[in-house]
């Protein structure tokens, strides 16, 4: 019997980033064929679906164009609405700065426009638990993902004349596409602490405020109680790390062992190797020891 033919047998990298990114792009194919359904439903073609689909890029944002269109809302309701939608962008992108700092202007701008929700969970997760991931690889990832969401949209506009679905399945699909990005960033007990004080201030602003600007608000209030908490632990403590703040927590698998936990742990161990090396240099150039010699 003849062996299976391997599908990389030369190990080429576009293909293993697409096999990494093959989840998500199968995932977006459903929500994408809903939202352009939704898309022709508010009067846009199947070229202007396509359009919408690659310059916005943002199922969120793009279902809210659609329903706001569909209600006859001001254009300047939309702009404002979408604005203070996307700018959570700005915060999910200063978390993977730290990556891509190194890149040039020109890769550093193509990976923001490209980048949206989950393409940047999958590469925050991969950057910090593989030394091997590079922003080349980051960059794949992304584009793979507009791909299929473009095109899964395009479709979607063609036949939103001919069938019709329930919105409410694309509703739980993307709860529950947030849900696992916030489990899978969960490292400590402060993270796990932000996390449900963004969720008490998000309602309380929504309500206040009657707008998503209230999700930018809490998000913002979260973001900096978070800091406070984890520099004045660091400044204070003797040992941060064992704090119950910054202690780890439960968490996947494949969050458990991160990239800043192995340079850690190996930084410990050199020191650790450094102080032995100095006990025994100190411990032969003893007066004891010169005497028995």
């Amino acid at each position: 019997m003849a062996k299976a033919q391997q599908i990389n047998p030369e190990k080429a990298r576009w293909l293993e980033v697409l096999g990494i990114a093959m989840p998500l792009c199968l995932s977006y194919i459903p929500i994408g064929l809903a939202c352009g359904i939704l898309l022709h439903a508010a009067g846009f073609n199947f070229i202007m679906t396509l359009i919408v689909s690659i310059v916005v890029f943002s199922g969120g944002a793009q279902f809210i164009l659609a329903s706001l269109l569909t209600i006859h809302a001001p254009l300047t309701s939309i702009f404002v609405t979408l604005f203070f939608l996307e700018l959570r962008y700005a915060l999910l992108g200063s978390s993977l700065s730290k990556y891509i700092k190194s890149e040039s202007q020109h890769f550093i701008w193509l990976f923001a426009v490209s980048m949206n929700d989950e393409n940047y969970a999958v590469n925050y997760l991969k950057f910090a638990t593989d030394k091997k991931w590079k922003p080349k690889d980051a960059l794949l990832v992304e584009h793979y993902s507009l791909i299929s969401w473009s095109v899964s949209n395009m479709v979607g506009g063609l036949i939103g004349s001919t069938i019709s679905i329930n919105l409410e399945v694309v509703d739980f699909a993307l709860t529950a596409l947030f849900i696992y990005m916030i489990v899978m960033q969960m490292r400590s007990h402060l993270t796990l602490i932000i996390c449900l004080l963004s969720a008490v201030l998000a309602v309380f602003f929504m309500v206040i405020t009657h707008s998503i600007i209230g999700v930018v608000i809490a998000t913002l209030i979260a973001s900096f109680v978070g800091f406070l908490i984890e520099n004045t632990v660091r400044k204070y403590s003797k040992k941060p790390n064992e704090n119950w703040f910054l202690s780890k927590l439960f968490r996947p698998r494949a969050t458990r062992i991160t990239v800043e936990d192995q340079e850690a742990e190996e930084q410990h161990l050199l020191e650790e190797k450094a102080e032995e090396a100095k006990k025994r240099s100190t411990d032969s150039q003893s007066p004891e020891s010169s005497q028995h010699d």
